[in-house]
């Protein structure tokens, strides 16, 4: 596939926010786009460069073949997670296709977000893909392994093992710790969560604050 980056001015502030699954990152980006920051989506782009009749799609058909497809001729998300979680080589090959076109997507949405603009690219595996230089500032979401264990078996429905299985196959806490600027736990409520969030917010990114440097 061949993208054609778009040519504009970089954003003011262009953020990179990460996390393990069920860390809590979905509720730092909400209270950040509260606050005035456009939200880049990588999960959203997934889906969206997924859809029936993308390209996307068709390299998925291609490469897993028909077991991954659904009769309306849409991707079968519940099959498509349990062969790629329980094979290395195959999420592989499932990020050589979705990946370039997320990252493509997200170059179109931040070329076109304007000079005073704070972009925060919501990237569930920022340090698994290596874009942690590609952003001026790194947030990372944290929470403790059993809270993040109980939230997807309990709110996502997710078996134990599936849920074990999700988080072995993401960045470790000390691998994403070891790329970030700035770490907020999420170790209480979502009040204390969206206090956190707000003060980065104040301290990093809101105009006139002390920007971090792109280089």
């Amino acid at each position: 596939m061949t993208e054609t980056d778009p040519v504009a001015e970089r954003p003011r502030v262009h953020v990179g926010l990460t996390g393990g699954i069920a860390a809590g990152k979905s509720a730092v980006a909400r209270v950040l786009q509260e606050r005035g920051a456009l939200l880049v989506d990588s999960d959203a782009l997934a889906r969206l460069v997924l859809e029936k009749g993308t390209d996307g799609l068709a390299a998925v058909r291609d490469e897993f073949g028909d077991r991954v497809i659904t009769a309306d001729g849409e991707l079968d998300r519940v099959e498509m997670a349990r062969i790629v979680f329980g094979d290395e080589g195959a999420r592989q090959r499932l990020n050589r296709i979705v990946h370039p076109r997320i990252r493509a997507a997200a170059r179109r949405i931040v070329a076109e977000a304007g000079p005073d603009a704070v972009v925060v690219q919501d990237v569930p595996l920022l340090v698994e893909t290596g874009q942690a230089d590609a952003f001026d500032l790194v947030i990372v979401v944290e929470a403790p392994l059993e809270e993040r264990l109980r939230r997807m078996v309990e709110d996502r429905g997710m078996s134990r093992a599936d849920a074990e299985a999700r988080i072995a196959a993401q960045a470790t806490d000390e691998q994403r710790r070891a790329v970030a600027d700035v770490v907020i736990v999420n170790d209480a409520d979502l009040e204390r969560l969206a206090s956190v969030a707000n003060q980065v917010w104040d301290r990093f990114l809101a105009p006139g604050a002390a920007e971090p440097s792109a280089d």
